[in-house]
């Protein structure tokens, strides 16, 4: 690639034009974050790839959708998330529990972490690895609320799932990390 062709911008305005040049700057740029993104939610690295390539895929055939209202990151980080949730649903029959359902009772708040957790010995990758043996819909609401900094509303619309639910399911999922954590 052109090294006077550094700016996203200008590469985005090549993608339009169907540059592969400006194509494979942009999928070297960003490649690695989207393979974490696509990694943390399908659990697969195979798997995570062929997401990662076909989210890629889908953007840039809809590149012409991009106004710029967001940073293109955000806007291709989108792209991937939705992919890899279409596609761990698909195969994984994943369900989130049907918390609707059942009497819904708020929790008063509490602190995420007890006392019983020596924060600064854990390491980030204790952390990770701890979220990714929770059970699926549990994993799947940290994720997106702790790393991938969804808020709950948005949440609620990428998993098709009502507010009480996705509260209750954060509520229960933190529970639960906080208990693994302590066991370390």
């Amino acid at each position: 690639m052109n090294n006077n062709i550094k700016n996203i911008e200008d590469l985005i305005t090549l993608c339009k034009e169907n540059n592969q040049k400006a194509q494979f700057e942009i999928y070297n740029r960003y490649c690695k974050a989207m393979y974490n993104v696509a990694y943390r939610i399908v659990k697969d690295e195979h798997f995570a790839q062929d997401v990662m390539q076909e989210g890629f895929l889908k953007a840039f055939t809809k590149i012409n959708d991009y106004k710029q209202e967001v940073a293109f990151g955000a806007w291709l980080k989108k792209i991937i998330i939705n992919y890899s949730i279409d596609f761990y649903k698909k195969n994984n029959a994943f369900q989130v529990e049907d918390l609707s359902k059942t009497l819904y009772k708020v929790e008063e708040e509490t602190s995420f972490f007890s006392e019983n957790i020596d924060l600064n010995s854990l390491k980030v990758k204790q952390i990770l690895d701890t979220i990714s043996s929770l059970k699926d819909n549990y994993r799947m609401v940290l994720n997106l609320f702790y790393i991938e900094g969804y808020d709950q509303e948005e949440i609620c619309e990428i998993l098709n799932i009502s507010y009480a639910n996705c509260r209750t399911t954060l509520s229960r999922a933190k529970e639960s990390l906080r208990k693994k954590l302590e066991e370390i």
